[in-house]
């Protein structure tokens, strides 16, 4: 799948959260969304990624931002994960990547020589009308909640 540039609308999803609970993007019509793709529910980078955004929550609502993390693991991974770390946003369930891929985010990976399809770990800034205003690709966790802040500031 190609890359989804800056300025193009972001595709269309359903997708069901932690506690199954139903998200479309045109549910957020209106609101600056972050949609941050993440490979693995309950490892240690996307551990620290997700308490970032749920630390930060606060100052993402006073910029009227909502955060919808996803991951291609099915919802009661997502449960498990969320309730283990108190987290206080939506994290939804690609259980096929098929939204992972309609991003481009569903890429050939390698670890150890062995080559196999994951997230690659990105995050889309949208603004009201849903058009992808910034991205950030191969995200490296720390400091990354702030940039994601700092970006929706100077919009």
């Amino acid at each position: 799948m190609p890359v989804i540039e800056v300025g193009r609308k972001a595709p269309a999803f359903t997708l069901e959260d932690q506690a199954g609970k139903t998200h479309k993007l045109t549910d957020y019509a209106g609101k600056t969304v972050v949609l941050y793709f993440y490979p693995k529910d309950d490892t240690s980078g996307c551990t620290t990624q997700a308490c970032a955004f749920r630390d930060d929550l606060p100052k993402f609502k006073r910029s009227k931002a909502v955060i919808l993390g996803v991951s291609p693991q099915d919802v009661k991974s997502k449960a498990k994960f969320a309730q283990k770390l108190d987290l206080n946003f939506p994290i939804l369930a690609d259980n096929d990547a098929i939204i992972c891929d309609k991003y481009g985010v569903w890429q050939e990976k390698s670890m150890y020589g062995k080559k196999y399809m994951g997230v690659v770990r990105t995050t889309f800034l949208l603004n009201q009308s849903g058009k992808i205003v910034k991205r950030w690709d191969k995200v490296k966790v720390p400091g990354h909640a702030e940039e994601v802040l700092q970006a929706i500031k100077e919009q």
